[in-house]
């Protein structure tokens, strides 16, 4: 029992729910009343096939943070001492298996799903995945950028996976009518949206990350973005990105206010709230902070913000019900 919270810990248990409330709100509250609206068949992604694509994602994840933190123990040591639970309580023998355990049961998880609905694309990608996460901890993370965006990429596969599951059928001559096509279409467009969310804070977020690490990168000789091109030019990165996505958002509820309906008002009420003023409160911290403490903040923040964007799509589920 003694090793039981050092294992949560050391899994993220918070982003792990994290990973699955995502999934769970694009498929229940998108995807199947969109498809149960607009579409003449039925999804691929059965309950119980969603389930095991789902657990498959959680499983990968668990074994990519288990082996981050195998590479990391150095770097750790030094930035969050006080959260390091490899070679303290949990062996680097034990950590290395269960990242193996994890990792395979993912895999092989994906592998029953891609078998049962006939697209093995989901198989490889998720093998790949894998494969990037240790990828990403033995040599990516040290690297300008190429950590971050893999990481980023990675975030934003949690919500594609889902429509990789169901679109090859939607577009080899299944769709027989202009419905059909039209929803297939904006399910599409609705995946891509919070899948470029979802890259654009991470990306955002990990070089905040960067900023708040950079006394154990540089003593481990990583080449992140604040060590190469320094804080100020790190901050004008955040900066861009974090206009971006401000202008992306407001675009997007102008685009919702004009289907019209109290839907639709509390839609954009809710984006201004909860997305636009949290976005705009952290650039005005972001010009203040030069503290490791201050980034860690920023961080969470940030956290708050992007499980605020995966809860909006609440309104779709509303919408089409």
């Amino acid at each position: 029992m003694k090793l039981l919270g050092p294992f949560f810990n050391l899994i993220r248990w918070p982003n792990l729910l994290f990973i699955a409330i995502t999934q769970c709100l694009f498929h229940f509250c998108v995807v199947e009343p969109s498809v149960n609206l607009g579409l003449n068949f039925p999804l691929h992604l059965f309950t119980r096939w969603f389930v095991l694509l789902c657990a498959s994602s959680v499983f990968i994840a668990a074994g990519g943070y288990i082996i981050n933190d195998y590479f990391d123990v150095n770097i750790d040591l030094v930035n969050k001492p006080n959260r390091v639970w490899i070679d303290k309580a949990i062996s680097r023998r034990w950590a290395l298996v269960w990242h193996l355990g994890l990792s395979g049961t993912g895999v092989a998880l994906g592998a029953i799903v891609s078998w049962q609905i006939n697209n093995w694309l989901i198989a490889v990608a998720n093998l790949a995945c894998t494969i990037l996460l240790w990828t990403y901890s033995t040599t990516y993370k040290r690297r300008l950028l190429w950590g971050n965006v893999l990481i980023s990429a990675l975030t934003a596969w949690v919500v594609l996976v889902l429509l990789v599951a169901e679109i090859p059928s939607w577009w080899t001559g299944r769709l027989n009518n202009p419905t059909d096509i039209q929803t297939a279409a904006r399910l599409s467009r609705i995946g891509v949206v919070y899948a470029a969310f979802a890259f654009i804070i991470t990306l955002i977020r990990e070089v905040v990350k960067d900023l708040e690490d950079m006394e154990g990168d540089r003593k481990e000789g990583c080449s992140t973005m604040p060590i190469v091109w320094g804080v100020p030019a790190s901050k004008i990165f955040v900066a861009v990105w974090l206009v971006v996505l401000v202008v992306s958002l407001v675009v997007i509820e102008v685009y919702v206010l004009t289907f019209g309906g109290l839907a639709a008002w509390l839609a954009a009420v809710y984006l201004t709230a909860f997305l636009v003023v949290p976005l705009l409160r952290f650039f005005k911290q972001l010009g203040s902070a030069v503290t490791p403490q201050h980034y860690h903040s920023m961080s969470t923040r940030l956290k708050y913000i992007m499980l605020a964007g995966i809860l909006s799509m609440v309104f779709f589920y509303t919408t089409a019900s």
